[in-house]
């Protein structure tokens, strides 16, 4: 069964109504979003499947179909 997020990435994908660079700032703000929440997870007692890594594999997977660029990480970057 599809997540939420998987949903939304196809969803984005395949809009189109969409520019190629309006569908990977959509993704980004998705992948930060699960980083974010990953994070989180990492931090608290949550278990180790919390999900969130298929939903990050699941946007970069998208992304890279979109042709985009991996950002450049600056010294804060994880």
């Amino acid at each position: 069964m599809a997540t939420f997020r998987e949903m939304r990435v196809l969803e984005i994908v395949e809009d189109g109504s969409l520019t190629t660079e309006q569908k990977i700032a959509e993704l980004r703000e998705i992948e930060s979003e699960a980083r974010g929440l990953q994070r989180a997870a990492s931090e608290s007692s949550m278990g180790d499947e919390d999900g969130w890594q298929d939903d990050l594999r699941q946007v970069r997977f998208a992304l890279d179909k979109l042709g985009a660029k991996e950002p450049k990480k600056g010294a804060a970057s994880l």
